[in-house]
């Protein structure tokens, strides 16, 4: 016999209000707004365009006409879904054409799809780390990563942001690695939400003289940094010196998917362990037939790599003369303007979007408690008129000219 409710429980929905009300008190509620992106860096809100600047459409092939061309072309061949995981009857002769794609531009012998990047970084982690294992991980890593560690049962060893003494310390600390059977240093090429690089020439020294293995998510710079945009350890001349790479297609390069590149013995074991790749559909073949016409366009359209980085230059000097240097590279792409409330950020942000520009309005769990901030991402699609534009609607913008960020 089923026994009796509890008299004394809560109905789960008037539990679940509860934290959307503590939600709603800490300013951190966020909504969906459908936007449909336009040719160009246009987007359509509530049927009024506007230029976006809060996409990560890096070198503006998002919505270009070849790749949805390429796209309609193979869905008349291989139709809409691949119908089951890679390993049963899901592997289409297109995803072995772009994983060979994207080995030959990552300079490594292999390459594996994954449907996202967060699916790759929870998939490869706990493939390659085990309990007997530490994985040294840096403090501003995505939550894609932080969740991979968690699931990889290993020691997590977290460092301040960039530091790479602090890291070395951590490393001797541990006693040359007889603690652990592996020791891996997790960390991303171009941090999403500060723009900043991590020096991958260092890591590489660093992890040499310790023995231990590196794992790079080169997300925001596969496409953009490096010679041919192969990213940034190629920027950084340490090409071929990285363990494990992890890259996104749906950013620089405007589909959808992400990817893991290294040796052939790497690829291999993912195929085996990696549970986000082994239980899941296989990404849709047509899209791998538009990712493949976009790499050929980054590839063949140098130019755009050229633009973007004279357009974040010209950004990045706007906000200099409103007193607002941005942090990171001279050429970032990704533009930080801290603000520190989350209030005032989301009041921003809409204050913007009303003016015509689209701006990521960033806040916690995304960033940490107090440095919530706007994000501006550049594109090779964006105008010069249109960057001017932004820097004077963003001069007007209570906080953002000559302030310091106000504590949250």
């Amino acid at each position: 016999m089923p026994s009796s409710p509890d008299p004394t429980a809560r109905p789960l929905d008037a539990l679940l209000r509860d934290e959307l009300a503590a939600i709603d008190r800490a300013a951190l509620r966020r909504t969906l707004r459908p936007m449909r992106r336009r040719e160009g860096a246009t987007l359509l809100v509530d049927d009024r365009e506007v230029v976006d600047f809060a996409s990560n459409d890096y070198l503006g092939l998002a919505a270009d006409p070849r790749l949805a061309g390429a796209l309609r072309d193979a869905l008349d061949d291989v139709g809409v879904g691949a119908g089951a995981a890679r390993l049963v009857t899901g592997d289409d002769p297109l995803h072995e054409r772009l994983e060979s794609a994207i080995a030959a531009l990552k300079g490594t012998e292999r390459a594996l799809l994954f449907a996202s990047g967060f699916a790759a970084n929870v998939g490869v982690l706990p493939a390659l780390a085990g309990r007997d294992d530490a994985i040294y991980s840096d403090a501003l890593n995505h939550a894609s990563i932080v969740d991979g560690c968690r699931l990889s049962r290993a020691a997590v060893r977290v460092f301040p942001h960039g530091d790479v003494d602090a890291l070395d310390a951590m490393l001797r600390a541990d006693a040359g690695g007889a603690r652990f059977r592996r020791r891996w240093i997790v960390v991303e090429g171009v941090y999403s939400m500060d723009g900043d690089l991590f020096p991958l020439d260092r890591l590489v020294s660093l992890a040499r003289a310790h023995g231990a293995y590196t794992v790079v998510d080169d997300a925001h710079a596969s496409g953009v940094l490096g010679t041919g945009g192969r990213g940034t350890a190629s920027h950084f001349g340490v090409d071929g010196a990285i363990d494990v790479t992890v890259g996104t297609l749906g950013k620089a390069f405007g589909t959808a998917g992400a990817f893991v590149a290294g040796s052939a013995a790497l690829c291999d074991l993912l195929l085996h362990r990696a549970r986000s790749f082994v239980f899941t559909t296989g990404s849709p073949p047509a899209v791998a037939a538009a990712t493949l016409r976009a790499l050929a366009i980054a590839r063949d359209e140098p130019w755009r790599r050229d633009r973007l980085r004279d357009n974040a230059r010209r950004l990045r000097a706007g906000l200099a003369a409103l007193g607002r240097p941005a942090p990171g590279e001279a050429d970032g792409h990704v533009v930080p303007v801290l603000l520190g409330d989350p209030t005032r950020t989301v009041d921003a942000g809409a204050r913007l979007l009303a003016d015509g520009f689209a701006v990521g309005a960033i806040r916690p769990p995304s960033v940490p408690p107090g440095s919530a901030r706007l994000r501006l991402s550049v594109s090779a699609a964006h105008t010069p008129e249109q960057i001017d534009a932004l820097l004077e609607a963003l001069a007007a913008v209570p906080g953002v000219p000559n302030a310091d960020p106000v504590p949250a």
